[in-house]
């Protein structure tokens, strides 16, 4: 496993980060907290230091296993969550205002319980949501004072965002000015390369780090997602790939395949080495449900980038669209 700095934060992570949305349950079926733990001490024994999760995963579940499988690990492992909006509604939509989704004693009361369902300070606290115009309204400064509240008294170490879906100029304003946000999170991957456009540059500027997720695009970069594919009742990827996404995403990856397997075993592999090969990305945080998954992720951890010449051809594979829509 290689290692890189988180930013200015002067946190340490592994490349490979876990993606712990998955093991919280509820919106991902066919999971069990077994599974979910063996997965997590496959990836911790291969070097992971570094692992994401939120308040809204399982309503804590997700957390609480986190906490489970740190409890008898020594050694640095950073933890980064997420404060949910408090109307609940992701992503946050034109108008929706800061009070609608952080007022204060929201922000406090999920920062103190996401501490308490991990057993130990946050590393990382994330905004769950996020929209510029945020920084405009009066209430920021209140929210801003209380996070300062929240480090000074240990519950949190550092203040990231997480940004909005396939919106990554939407937190152009907060990387450029404020000073209390040291990581930003975004979707970042073969078929969405837009943050590499101004986002990252920004980033670099201000040493603000930067964690890659959805880097398969939610299985569309596996190979398994193909006509016909099917999820259980209760999976949110019901909705994710319907009618026909499965179709033209198994065509995209047809066209991707004898590109990127050029430098790359296997497209899970390629899809990993793409967003590592990112000078401004600190770590990727691919999902990990399963032991043998965890372990194949980690080990792509090995300094070997994809070459300039790939990464170009690969442009011509961005695949602008929305299926959270």
């Amino acid at each position: 496993m290689r290692y890189r700095q988180l930013g200015r934060t002067g946190i340490t992570v592994s490349e490979i980060g876990f993606g712990a949305w998955g093991i919280g349950g509820a919106m991902w079926q066919g999971s069990d907290d077994e599974r979910s733990l063996a997965a997590l001490a496959a990836a911790l024994d291969a070097g992971c230091t570094f692992i994401d999760t939120a308040l809204a995963y399982g309503d804590g579940h997700s957390e609480q296993l986190v906490a489970k499988a740190l409890a008898a690990r020594t050694g640095p492992v950073a933890v980064a969550s997420k404060i949910p909006p408090k109307n609940m509604i992701w992503p946050a939509l034109p108008g929706v205002t800061l009070a609608d989704a952080f007022p204060v004693d929201h922000v406090l009361r999920c920062a103190e319980r996401s501490a308490e369902n991990l057993g130990r300070p946050i590393d990382l606290l994330q905004f769950h949501v996020w929209r510029d115009d945020w920084l405009m309204e009066s209430g920021w400064s209140a929210v801003e004072q209380a996070l300062g509240r929240l480090i000074a008294a240990g519950t949190l170490r550092h203040v990231g965002i997480s940004i909005n879906d396939h919106e990554p100029e939407s937190a152009l304003e907060a990387v450029r000015h404020l000073d209390v946000v040291s990581v930003v999170q975004v979707i970042y991957n073969i078929f969405d390369q837009s943050p590499g456009k101004r986002l990252y540059p920004a980033c670099r500027v201000r040493n603000v780090g930067v964690i890659a997720r959805v880097p398969f695009d939610e299985g569309g970069l596996t190979g398994t997602i193909v006509p016909g594919v099917t999820f259980p009742p209760g999976d949110w990827r019901r909705r994710y790939f319907r009618g026909d996404r499965p179709a033209q995403v198994a065509a995209r990856v047809e066209k991707l395949k004898p590109v990127l397997l050029r430098e790359s075993s296997t497209l899970t592999e390629g899809a990993l080495r793409f967003c590592l090969s990112h000078p401004a990305v600190g770590a990727v945080i691919p999902g990990m449900r399963k032991m043998e998954h965890a372990r194949e992720n980690c080990a792509v951890s090995d300094g070997r980038l994809l070459s300039p010449e790939l990464l170009g051809e690969l442009k011509e594979h961005a695949w602008p669209r929305n299926f959270y829509e």
